[in-house]
């Protein structure tokens, strides 16, 4: 496991700026290697994800209709896109009443401080290994928040 160093947060979101992102993490940025999978909708997205199973999300929206859930595949995961500008900014899963999630790294202010995306398939997996995977590779801290503007 990468060493942990100082929290950082990395910013980002969509690209009309309805939807903000602040992804906290203790791990070294350059040692958090971007998961590009390799489905058609993560890839005509462009999607790679990153997350910190010790780390935090945070997800503002600018008013309750500005985020558009996408559910796809094996149906258990919600992909979170802007109403507006259609840009996809993470994903997220529900299980035992904890909210997990993976943010899409291109959607960050920063995303060349990570490593080199690499391919993952998890379409080769069936939705209890997905969700198995999940839990133990995203981020366990997620809240969204309206803004109310």
């Amino acid at each position: 496991m990468p060493a942990r160093a100082t929290p950082s947060e990395f910013r980002g979101g969509c690209h009309c700026g309805q939807l903000r992102l602040v992804f906290s993490t203790a791990l070294d940025p350059a040692h958090i290697v971007p998961r590009a999978c390799d489905c058609t909708f993560c890839q005509k997205h462009g999607a790679a994800y990153v997350s910190d199973p010790a780390g935090r999300l945070s997800i503002t929206l600018a008013n309750a209709e500005a985020l558009r859930r996408y559910r796809q595949g094996s149906n258990t995961a919600d992909f979170l896109l802007c109403d507006r500008c259609g840009v996809l900014v993470a994903v997220l899963f529900g299980q035992d009443a904890r909210v997990y999630g993976a943010v899409n790294a291109r959607c960050l202010d920063e995303p060349d401080r990570f490593a080199t995306a690499v391919p993952a398939s998890p379409q080769q997996l069936a939705p209890d290994e997905k969700t198995a995977r999940w839990s133990k590779l995203w981020i366990a801290d997620v809240e969204l928040v309206t803004s109310g503007s």
